[in-house]
């Protein structure tokens, strides 16, 4: 796959000629001559990861309704489809929407199947793309830009809309999640939030010390480190709302144990007590079912920490505040994603400006910022926006985007549905 598509794009001044491979997989289980074939798109994450989608769903599906090949494409920069052997802010330079949606259009003009007879190159073969999220974003921009191309495309949970603060998120969660749940939580983070607002030390550090978080000494740390079982954000080490699936065995249901563990009418005189222990900080008012959430924090938060509590405020359990832990170029996806995040698609998620909040209000853009300024210092050709270039990502249609065959479906409850 050539590494610059553009050769008059100065964008990517300098450019270069070189060429990367890129890994695919193919299924050709209901594969018959003259099907179509079916493209999932890999998105942010590794090609193995997404063998079960060719198993099961909707690509398998349309393999079997119509004689399709099944094809995975791994995304430049994620698995083993790395341009380089690392990721410095100018080797990053190639990790563009356009960049990447050039890759499907060329894939599918030049790919082979070996042991499957024939040309299936498009356009004389019918090529339909599938992808989720961020595939469905790049699977509607490649209908839109290489139409001519290919043929048709399925966008699910498609984020076609950049933004650059993104309290959206957490929209429906507070309308569909369980209502005692919500309640509870928007309560202490707003007593937390008052707290911070007087720049109470020493009540902030009991309350971390609640949740035995008290090594995290600052509170975005802190504040994102309670919020994961909700979502982020930009982390999830743990399954929260948008896991939720109606099918069980793909999946997680973390969500709901998580907030049937908030709201236990039955838990123990121990843990409900503590849900006094902040009261003359918040006008005698119980921080109710503080113990609770703090519990569940301790059960299923804290063992993730390999190194104990001496670790928790270090980069390898919850803390953040580590610029050289940013900058380490080695190649991962979880760099190549936050360098799109940084660059074009923005979407930090933070606390909403007004009403009611399931995260505290110090989670702002200046905390995602932070970490895409230590993560890519200028590099000789190439320099991240201040914030992410919105133009770049936006520039397909946004929200009136359209093209032929291009589907483009969602749900009321996808916390990336605005």
């Amino acid at each position: 796959m050539p590494v610059d598509h553009f050769p008059d794009n100065p964008r990517y001044a300098p450019h270069t000629n070189a060429t990367f491979s890129q890994r695919y997989y193919f299924d050709s289980t209901y594969y018959k001559p003259g099907g179509p074939v079916f493209l999932y798109i890999g998105g942010e994450t590794s090609g193995p990861s997404r063998f079960s989608n060719m198993q099961t769903g909707i690509i398998q599906i349309l393999m079997n309704a119509f004689n399709g090949l099944g094809v995975i494409l791994e995304n430049r920069y994620y698995g083993e489809s790395y341009p380089f052997n690392s990721s410095t802010t100018d080797q990053l330079a190639y990790l563009t929407t356009e960049q990447t949606i050039a890759d499907n259009a060329y894939f599918a003009t030049h790919a082979t199947f070996p042991g499957i007879p024939g040309n299936l190159s498009a356009p004389g073969t019918p090529w339909i793309l599938y992808g989720g999220s961020l595939a469905g974003a790049q699977t509607a921009f490649s209908i839109k830009q290489y139409g001519d191309i290919l043929y048709g495309g399925i966008a699910s949970s498609a984020v076609i809309k950049s933004v650059l603060a993104y309290p959206q998120w957490y929209d429906p969660i507070q309308k569909y999640a369980p209502q005692d749940c919500v309640t509870s939580i928007n309560d202490i983070i707003d007593k937390f939030d008052a707290l911070v607002a007087a720049n109470n030390t020493i009540a902030i550090q009991k309350f971390k010390a609640i949740f035995g978080l008290e090594a995290l000494t600052d509170n975005r740390d802190f504040a994102m480190t309670i919020a994961f079982p909700i979502g982020g954000p930009m982390n999830y080490p743990t399954k929260t709302f948008q896991e939720l699936n109606w099918d069980p065995s793909y999946g997680s249901q973390d969500f709901f144990n998580f907030c049937s563990n908030i709201t236990n009418l039955n838990s123990p005189a121990n843990i409900t007590a503590v849900d006094t222990l902040l009261s003359e900080y918040s006008n005698h008012q119980p921080w109710t079912n503080l113990g609770n959430y703090a519990h569940y924090v301790q059960q299923t938060l804290l063992p993730l920490c390999a190194g104990g509590a001496a670790q928790i405020g270090s980069t390898s359990c919850f803390g953040t505040q580590n610029q050289t832990f940013y900058a380490d170029p080695s190649n991962s996806g979880t760099r190549s994603y936050l360098y799109s995040t940084c660059t074009e698609q923005g979407a930090y998620q933070v606390a909403p400006p007004t009403g009611p909040s399931l995260i505290s209000r110090v989670l702002q853009v200046d905390y995602t910022q932070q970490w895409c300024t230590w993560a890519f210092p200028p590099g000789t050709y190439n320099s991240i926006p201040p914030t992410p270039d919105l133009s770049s990502y936006n520039r397909y249609g946004g929200f009136n985007i359209s093209a032929p065959r291009l589907a483009l479906i969602d749900g009321d409850i996808d916390v990336w549905l605005d």
